[in-house]
């Protein structure tokens, strides 16, 4: 069953399939915010364009979707992704997924929808397994994976150090009805 993947309270936001070329730039913002001024991703450097080829190559690669939503003036507002967990062959159903927005856009649904189009994705690609790397600190995400039926799959404490304080990261599971029929190899 799909779920509606309409943002609520965001007026003519469309899904879009991102693109190096179109969302790139608007992605590579995206990192970089979260990079200089949260707990989201534990870089310390901002990311390079460079890098964002290398991203999205990976994500070719691995044919790995990267799902966003456009406002009208085809602004990237958040998108969404997953890539492997663990690139161990038993671990092939198994993914981790990642959602950034644009703060000029929280608060709008759009977290939410994004979850959603990734579940949807996961079950569409036979995948079993969602899994949320989530700062402890970041309320928010956690809400939301919880409301969406992930579960707390346990804490690593102390993973990282950033912003002269230890991190303590906790990771969320969604477990799929899929695949129909797993295989060994």
């Amino acid at each position: 069953m799909k779920s509606d993947p309409t943002p609520v309270g965001v007026t003519g936001a469309v899904p879009v399939q991102c693109t190096l070329t179109r969302h790139g730039p608007a992605i590579l913002a995206l990192f970089n915010d979260a990079i200089l001024n949260s707990t989201a991703l534990y870089d310390y450097q901002p990311r390079t364009q460079a890098s964002m080829q290398t991203w999205f190559a990976a994500k070719a690669a691995g044919n790995f979707p990267v799902l966003g939503y456009e406002n009208a003036a085809g602004e990237l507002m958040g998108f969404a992704s997953y890539g492997s967990f663990r690139a161990y062959p038993a671990n092939k159903y198994t993914v981790e997924h990642s959602v950034y927005v644009d703060p000029r856009f929280r608060g709008q649904g759009l977290a939410e929808a994004l979850m959603r189009r990734m579940i949807d994705h996961a079950r569409e690609r036979q995948l079993h397994v969602l899994v949320g790397g989530i700062d402890a600190t970041n309320t928010a995400s956690i809400r939301l994976h919880e409301k969406l039926g992930f579960e707390h799959a346990g804490t690593i404490r102390h993973a990282g150090f950033k912003f002269g304080r230890w991190l303590d990261l906790a990771f969320y599971q969604l477990i799929l009805d899929t695949p129909s029929d797993p295989v060994d190899g």
